[in-house]
């Protein structure tokens, strides 16, 4: 459990650490168990002494322990939660164990009832994706927006094969997850698909999986040590420094951490060079990457054949769209773009994405 020293010792370090403006994300864990004193408290505190950085705040949950107490401190602060559902019941608590999906949805209900904003992430394994048909409906008939992540390889566990998603698996789910997206224009969102589909138009990744997060997102483990990200946490060897020592960039540079993070960089900058997407996916996650591996930097993101599925299928697509089936389609005016007939398609989701 983080202390309130600790809280304090972050907002210390953070005051001059950067001048761009700052998220703090509570995360776990599960962040609940530390109680409507300690949110209090520290979204207090934070707010008050980074208030030059105009601090946001978000917090992920799963949301048992959610009480009108809490979600009303919550909406004081404009906190979106986000949470983890995989979709029906039966499903869902295979995964995750019986009584989850009931426990959820209780504090998803009184979240909502204090108007906050709730968004679910949904683990797709090697064994829910064969009912990809029955979890995307029950998105949708929820009216939640989906935000999938594949199952990983477990770290610690005798058969680390056992939910995990096959990239090959991934794409599929991805193309899927776009056709249903586009026969569903109007009422679905499905964030994956937008965030991998604006990396593609504004040639840059736009969320940590396709970028160079080094030096712009920190995780901080309950007793001020610094990592690269939440999903180091309590892995000591990806110790960075303490908040209590202040660090500085040039500090954190110094460590093994930091450096094995360049180093995947400078590994996609080599090893990617000859891939059309490289600019804007950069390799994928660098811990899917290297921790598995020990630390070794020896190989790209194990689900880079998914990333690629995609992103091709969205310039195929896209080129059909603006040329027809010749890419030199070309007028005076530049390309012609053809009217849709029928179904949805990537203009047209791009367009909704502006608008909104």
């Amino acid at each position: 459990m983080m202390s309130m020293e600790t809280i304090r010792e972050v907002a210390a370090w953070l005051k001059d650490f950067d001048e761009r403006q700052v998220t703090i994300t509570f995360h776990g864990g599960e962040p609940l168990l530390a109680g409507p004193k300690f949110y209090r408290e520290a979204l207090h505190l934070l707010s008050d002494e980074l208030s030059h950085l105009k601090p946001t705040f978000a917090i992920q949950t799963n949301l048992w322990l959610m009480t009108p107490e809490l979600a009303q401190i919550f909406a004081a602060y404009q906190v979106p939660i986000g949470s983890s559902i995989d979709g029906p019941k039966e499903i869902n608590d295979i995964q995750r164990g019986t009584g989850y999906f009931d426990k959820t949805m209780h504090g998803y209900r009184i979240a909502r009832e204090n108007g906050l904003f709730v968004r679910f992430i949904c683990t797709f394994t090697r064994q829910s994706v064969d009912h990809r048909e029955e979890i995307f409906h029950f998105f949708m008939e929820n009216g939640f927006a989906l935000k999938l992540h594949p199952a990983l390889p477990s770290l610690k566990g005798d058969n680390p094969e056992k939910w995990a998603l096959a990239p090959e698996k991934y794409g599929d789910l991805l193309i899927y997850l776009l056709d249903k997206y586009l026969e569903n224009l109007d009422t679905a969102e499905i964030m994956n698909i937008n965030d991998l589909l604006k990396s593609v138009f504004t040639r840059t990744g736009n969320v940590c999986t396709f970028n160079d997060c080094m030096g712009n997102t920190f995780a901080i483990g309950p007793d001020g040590s610094i990592y690269p990200c939440y999903r180091f946490v309590g892995m000591p060897e990806w110790v960075m420094g303490k908040v209590y020592e202040r660090p500085t960039k040039a500090d954190l540079a110094e460590s093994r951490a930091w450096k094995l993070m360049h180093a995947f960089k400078d590994f996609v900058d080599e090893h990617c060079k000859e891939c059309p997407h490289i600019r804007y996916c950069r390799g994928g996650c660098p811990y899917n990457a290297i921790a598995p591996t020990g630390g070794r930097v020896e190989a790209e993101d194990p689900h880079c054949p998914a990333y690629k599925q995609i992103f091709d299928e969205f310039n195929d697509r896209l080129n059909k769209e603006l040329y027809g089936s010749a890419p030199t389609d070309m007028g005076m005016g530049g390309p012609r773009r053809k009217k849709r007939k029928g179904k949805a398609g990537i203009m047209d989701l791009m367009q909704k994405m502006v608008s909104e």
